[in-house]
């Protein structure tokens, strides 16, 4: 199976998906660079001044970025990361329960987790995948994989992850 980069994620994701993920995006405090890679290029994509961008509301901004097709690996990495912390806490914590991963709301605890051996992932990813709507756990599951792949690594070639 090919890896799945960010920027094709992005573009792959239905429009309002992408819509609510750059909603989330906006109003994520840990994504300032991405944020600012963003203004750029709704500024130049509306012949806008970055600073007039900034001064869109928060739905304008979203439906502008939410349209741009073409993003580095970066930005589409940082909003689909947004979109789960945002909309995806229930599954993320279903998927780190069945393997027995200490989280919170969904949010690993441990700054380096250890890597799940293979039994308990497979286990974990089949508990996903009958719960959760196929696109949903294949998204999740590359973004994992863009984040910590050391960690995520056992996903690698699971069938899983194809979006098509």
């Amino acid at each position: 199976m090919e890896e799945i980069r960010p920027a094709r994620m992005w573009r792959l994701m239905p429009p309002d998906l992408r819509v609510s993920a750059a909603g989330a995006f906006w109003a994520d405090e840990q994504a300032a660079l991405e944020q600012a890679e963003a203004v750029a290029l709704i500024a130049r994509q509306i012949k806008f001044r970055p600073k007039s961008v900034l001064s869109l509301t928060l739905d304008k901004k979203a439906r502008h970025l939410a349209g741009l097709v073409q993003v580095s690996d970066l930005l589409a990495a940082r909003l689909v990361i947004s979109y789960h912390l945002e909309h995806q806490r229930p599954m993320m914590g279903a998927f780190l329960d069945a393997l027995g991963i200490a989280h919170e709301d969904g949010l690993i605890k441990d700054e380096t987790p250890k890597t799940p051996d293979a039994a308990t992932l497979d286990t974990g990813v089949r508990a996903l995948a009958a719960a959760y709507p196929k696109a949903d756990v294949a998204r999740y599951f590359w973004a994992l994989l863009w984040q910590d792949p050391e960690t995520w690594g056992g996903l690698k070639g699971r069938p899983e992850l194809a979006l098509e």
